[in-house]
């Protein structure tokens, strides 16, 4: 994307994801631990919790964990610490975010007892071996016997992590751990992270395919553009659904807060003029349910500037399929230049992609959602005064737009009905859903969408998943019924 004029982008705050723990000895002097606390503060450290851990005639132990803005910072307040104050003395140091890695953060857990020869008898040999012929003679009771009932592949190769870039399928192995806690915090769903060793799209599409059988959906994430489209089309007749969530997971909260948005601002989907900044999976994503719910008039922004039809320099497959969808006033230029008279600003790309007097040039009433991680497009203290609704992919500030509010549920919902695949009905009823647990009243400027901790959000974007399942035809909801004894002979 173009970039515009330079500035500065504000500091973001001390987060927990920098977070370390100091044990500090500190004399019993009067004032020291003031001294201390005090240094922590002027260095600009977060100081979240202190914790006694021992104590002597002489001196006091305590763990003391301090939030820091990123890894340098944490690195500068640690060296910073040491040897400053008479009478305290930094002991060791443990980074609580590299803590709650080790090991991993996923494990495997039976859900029956094998504690007699009867258990085993039934769980292994032989009885397993009655089980096996069951579905060997129907495939499709695997959904029924077996984990696929509840089970989905977290599938990556590495190439997208975060904002990161592509750094390898090991290194990618946090990221889907972490999916995997997600999908069974919120849905209950159980999720085995795999990462591949290849980039290549013919291999990956015949991995995914050989696996298929083991699973009841496949979430493929973190898998860079333009092949991650190339990759979630050619998997869509696998018999299980297949999600990528860095797409339609965005997409579909996106939509969300802006149909609640649109409320406050009184308009309409159809009359909206809107920029998209980035038209990587995300974007392209976000621009197709947006014309699925209504709206016209798209103009997206890479680093060339804007997408149109007949544009000649940095296009692909995708970005020609965008020109000829969006844009019909074919208009050119940077991000500055084309955002000038728009009703949203939809950013997934890089820190500082505009500016103040770019909202300024915006249309009445201007809906900002500025969702590079971890530092938006323009800061929400930048953004405030000019803007009706600002929205990011940040926890630390209202409207956080965060996939976590999709994709648990809609894996919930198609498993529930052993869907075959996910439809964009599925995919606008979950969008519906999320708008519709705001109740109008509620909705203002800052709670335009719910908590990612809102207890309801799953369970409502199951049912309507489920529900759109059914309409469409991809439901196979007996698979997940329970089997009469008569079902299971062969």
């Amino acid at each position: 994307m173009s970039h515009p004029q330079s500035h500065s982008v504000p500091t973001v705050n001390p987060s927990a994801a920098f977070s370390a723990t100091v044990r500090f000895r500190i004399a019993h002097l009067p004032g020291t631990l003031g001294r201390l606390t005090t240094l922590i503060g002027d260095l600009g450290g977060n100081l979240s919790e202190i914790r006694v851990v021992g104590e002597t005639r002489t001196e006091v132990t305590r763990d003391i964990t301090i939030d820091a803005r990123d890894h340098a910072h944490q690195r500068t307040i640690i060296a910073s610490l040491r040897g400053r104050i008479p009478g305290v003395e930094a002991e060791s140091v443990t980074d609580n975010t590299f803590a709650l890695h080790r090991g991993g953060k996923l494990t495997v857990v039976g859900k029956s007892a094998l504690e007699t020869p009867s258990d085993l008898a039934r769980a292994y040999t032989p009885g397993v071996a009655r089980v096996c012929l069951a579905i060997g003679a129907r495939k499709e009771l695997s959904h029924t016997l077996t984990i696929r009932r509840n089970t989905v592949a977290v599938v990556s190769d590495g190439t997208a992590i975060l904002g990161l870039g592509d750094i390898s399928p090991e290194a990618a192995m946090p990221v889907m751990e972490g999916k995997g806690q997600l999908f069974k915090e919120f849905a209950g769903v159980d999720a085995v992270p795999l990462c591949l060793a290849t980039k290549n799209t013919d291999e990956i599409v015949a991995i995914v395919k050989a696996i298929a059988p083991s699973f009841g959906g496949i979430n493929l994430e973190d898998i860079s553009a333009p092949r991650c489209f190339e990759i979630e089309d050619r998997l869509q007749d696998i018999g299980i659904p297949v999600f990528h969530d860095d797409q339609h997971g965005t997409a579909i909260v996106m939509l969300a807060a802006l149909t609640n948005a649109l409320t406050l601002v009184n308009k309409r989907f159809e009359d909206l003029t809107v920029v998209v900044c980035g038209v990587g999976a995300a974007g392209v994503a976000c621009s197709k349910i947006m014309l699925s719910a209504g709206v016209k008039n798209i103009i997206g922004c890479d680093r060339s500037g804007a997408i149109y039809d007949g544009r000649t320099e940095n296009m692909n497959s995708m970005k020609e399929w965008y020109a000829k969808n969006t844009n019909p006033e074919r208009r050119q230029g940077t991000v500055s230049e084309v955002i000038r008279g728009a009703d949203l600003f939809v950013g997934l790309s890089a820190p500082g992609m505009i500016t103040v007097e770019d909202l300024k040039n915006m249309a009445r009433d201007p809906i900002v959602f500025a969702m590079a991680n971890p530092t938006p497009e323009i800061m929400p203290e930048q953004a405030g005064p000019y803007v009706a609704v600002m929205a990011t992919g940040r926890s630390d500030y209202p409207n956080q737009i965060n996939n976590v509010l999709a994709f648990p549920g809609i894996f919930r919902g198609a498993l529930d009905v052993c869907a075959s695949r996910i439809t964009p009905g599925m995919k606008l009823a979950a969008a519906q859903a999320i708008a519709g647990l705001m109740s109008k009243d509620g909705i203002d400027k800052d709670h335009i969408i719910p908590s990612p901790f809102d207890d309801r959000v799953g369970p409502a974007v199951a049912a309507a998943v489920a529900a759109q399942a059914i309409q469409d035809g991809v439901a196979r909801q007996e698979l997940n019924a329970d089997l009469t004894y008569d079902q299971i002979r062969w």
